[in-house]
């Protein structure tokens, strides 16, 4: 997305400002040369290139000659070193849309941004300038990538100081507060910093003070259909005040957490009366947790076993948090009728003992509880065997709930879940969030040139874009995403390219974020590395194997430069990942496993192939690379055909549904159907033909 050009900004301050002061601090002439030939960059992007990293805050005051006055402060995270205050007319409407307010505003930003080589991660944004200027927020964010915070005011400490000795309180006074203010949410990683009240409740986007979105926006990112029957869900919510609470395991790191993030900060805005809850963490619990998971997916060698000892310890953990946390005072668990939740979802298999306790509390109250994981049904129903025992635990909780979701795929269900109570709902992502929004060139810049640090830090290969492409399978490092396969597809794609020199082929990236759920990454990444160095030694300059920082546009910008996608699970749940890769026009070569075929139309918008098949995987590749048309057809079609159920937007309206469905005395029995479906349908907006949804089919 790219920003105004000179003209436009000199049009616009002529006709639109009167500067009453301008930023003051001066670019060195090398800077000024770097920023030139960073403009002029045709393609690609320049990773050596380093952008100094700033804040900002913004405020605008009320003039008597309806006017405005808008100051902007710069901040290097010790100190204020620049700020501007400009006068707008209220008379005048120059700009590119109707909040030239905002205009003005992103104009100065992309201005300083060029001028002074720099990345804005975030800034202050007074109240009243929010009130004033709508959009600002949501474009501050999707065409600058800068976080923006929404301030009060009057906690702002100069201006409290000034009012105590009566005296005038400046813009930019306001403003470099707001900047000052902005920084202290920000953790050393340079990311928002995570906000969990007393109640272990997550508290999304720091309860709101983050506005990355707006309703008009999320409106735009789906189909008509879509949007009307999600606005019919959501009101019988709101009039029934009904109150939903999700509980899971973690706050950040996993596909849950992403998913709640979204969802939470979509339904806020709809003004849904809707809560996260997640128990504190013990590591030890989440070793036990992650080999359960393991287990019943069969990702673990046969004498791996989970004791009844490391059993009960779930179990006594769940139950303090419960006590802890949520059934005291106005907690989620209490009774409907004393302020507690009106229905509760239980989204994690690692918290299935919060179900007893919670009927044990209200037994008329709706307990939906979702599986995200692959139970293999072959070995749950092996007598004697570790999975057995493990799901025989789980289930003796989880048979007390209402409602099992499920990903889409009928091996992922033991037959004891009973069919009446069984639904399908899919994994989702968020095409407005840090995973897969647009970027322009300035700011994919910015995270290559992180990635290269990471590297440089790790004392890994560099990659060579934009002299050479690359494959990435993004994923975290675990046992079951086939982490060696794809090691040798690419091996075998190097060996099919043979008699081309290096730097005509192409790299591979694999890297991922980790989790605090999650303690296999660094075995499995020492796994990796080892693989690498001991049999591919001969290709080792050309993989860059990281794990990365919390920063989703890292991973973002690495997607979004890539030439394919990869995603060669040998178990998997759903791996919404798929999906974000061809929403952004990436063929993706995929395993047949989990729900990863529901995403991919093979031989339209990427390849799937058996796993452990290095050869079909190396012959996909060479093809994607050599066939100009092959790829361009492959990528346009792959962008144009990824359904509504797996945004944001379309996993709200099956939660508002499920909540309007099933409280107050409510039943729903979903038989087996899919719960975007039923939701469609109740909100007679049913799916008609050439509208882009998931095969149902597969999942019978």
């Amino acid at each position: 997305m790219a920003g105004p050009d000179a003209a436009s900004l000199k049009k616009h301050r002529r006709h639109s400002t009167e500067v009453h002061r301008d930023f003051a601090a001066q670019v060195p002439e090398y800077h000024r040369r770097q920023s030139i030939s960073v403009n002029k960059q045709p393609d690609g992007v320049d990773a050596s290139i380093s952008l100094s990293e700033f804040w900002a805050g913004v405020a605008i005051q009320e003039e008597s000659d309806n006017s405005l006055k808008v100051g902007v402060a710069i901040h290097d995270g010790t100190y204020s070193i620049d700020f501007a205050v400009h006068r707008i007319s209220l008379d005048d409407k120059a700009g590119n849309g109707n909040d030239w307010i905002a205009d003005h505003i992103i104009s100065e930003f992309f201005a300083y941004r060029k001028e002074h080589l720099c990345k804005i991660l975030g800034a202050g944004v007074t109240l009243d300038l929010f009130k004033k200027s709508p959009t600002l927020c949501s474009r501050l964010w999707s065409e600058l990538d800068i976080v923006p915070f929404v301030l009060e005011s009057n906690p702002l400490l100069p201006i409290k100081q000034a009012q105590a000795h009566k005296r005038p309180i400046a813009v930019d006074e306001i403003a470099d507060s707001a900047a000052r203010k902005c920084l202290t949410y920000f953790a050393p990683t340079k990311q928002p910093r995570l906000s969990i009240n007393y109640q272990n409740q997550v508290e999304v986007d720091l309860a709101g003070m983050i506005q990355l979105t707006t309703l008009e926006q999320y409106e735009k990112s789906v189909r008509e259909p879509t949007w009307r029957a999600v606005q019919k869900h959501i009101k019988d919510v709101k009039d029934r005040n009904l109150r939903v609470a999700f509980f899971s395991a973690t706050p950040q790191g996993g596909g849950v957490a992403l998913m709640r993030h979204a969802l939470l900060r979509f339904l806020t805005q709809q003004g849904v009366n809707v809560e996260w809850f997640v128990p504190k963490p013990r590591p030890d619990v989440f070793r036990i947790t992650k080999t359960n998971h393991n287990i019943l997916q069969g990702a673990v060698p046969p004498d791996v076993h989970a004791t009844d000892e490391q059993l009960g310890k779930i179990k006594d953990w769940i139950t303090e948090n419960a006590v802890r946390f949520w059934l005291s005072g106005d907690g989620p668990l209490n009774k409907p009728e004393d302020g507690g939740a009106d229905v509760i979802i239980i989204d994690d298999p690692q918290m299935p003992e919060l179900i007893p306790i919670a009927k044990r509390e209200a037994p008329n109250r709706p307990i939906i509880f979702r599986c995200h994981i692959e139970v293999r049904d072959d070995l749950v129903l092996k007598d004697g065997s570790a999975a057995q025992h493990v799901w025989r635990n789980m289930w003796s909780s989880i048979k007390q709930a209402d409602i099992f979701l499920s990903h889409p795929v009928r091996s992922f269900v033991p037959p004891d879940v009973r069919k009446e109570t069984l639904g399908w709902l899919p994994a989702t992502t968020d095409w407005l969030d840090g995973l897969n929004k647009p970027m322009d060139k300035w700011d994919l810049q910015y995270y290559f040139h992180v990635l290269r640090q990471a590297c440089m830090s790790q004392n890994l290969p560099q990659l060579a874009y934009p002299e050479r492409g690359y494959f990435t399978q993004v994923a975290r490092f675990d046992p079951s995403k086939g982490i060696p396969d794809v090691i040798k597809g690419y091996a075998r794609y190097r060996e099919l390219h043979k008699n081309k020199p290096t730097e005509q082929t192409h790299q591979l990236v694999i890297c991922g974020h980790s989790s605090i759920d999650d303690p296999d990454g660094s075995a499995i990444y020492d796994q990796t590395m080892d693989t690498i160095k001991e049999h591919h030694s001969d290709i080792a300059d050309d993989i860059v194997v990281v794990r990365l920082g919390p920063s989703d546009q890292i991973l973002n910008a690495i997607m979004s430069l890539c030439t394919v996608a990869l995603q060669l699970s040998t178990r998997e749940g759903f791996e919404v990942k798929v999906s974000e890769a061809l929403h952004k026009g990436k063929p993706i070569i995929a395993t047949l496993a989990g729900g990863i075929p529901l995403q991919v139309e093979d031989g339209k918008s990427g390849y799937l192939v058996e796993r452990g098949d290095h050869e079909a995987v190396a012959k996909h590749l060479y093809d994607l690379v050599t066939d100009t048309d092959l790829y361009q057809k492959m990528s346009d079609y792959a962008k144009h055909h990824v359904s509504d159920e797996v945004h944001t937007v379309g996993n709200a309206l099956s939660w508002m549904f499920l909540a309007s469905s099933v409280a107050g005395g409510k039943s729903l029995q979903p038989n087996e159907r899919w719960i975007n479906d039923l939701a469609r349908e109740a909100a007679n907006e049913p799916y008609k033909d050439g509208e882009p949804r998931l095969p149902r089919h597969l999942s019978t």
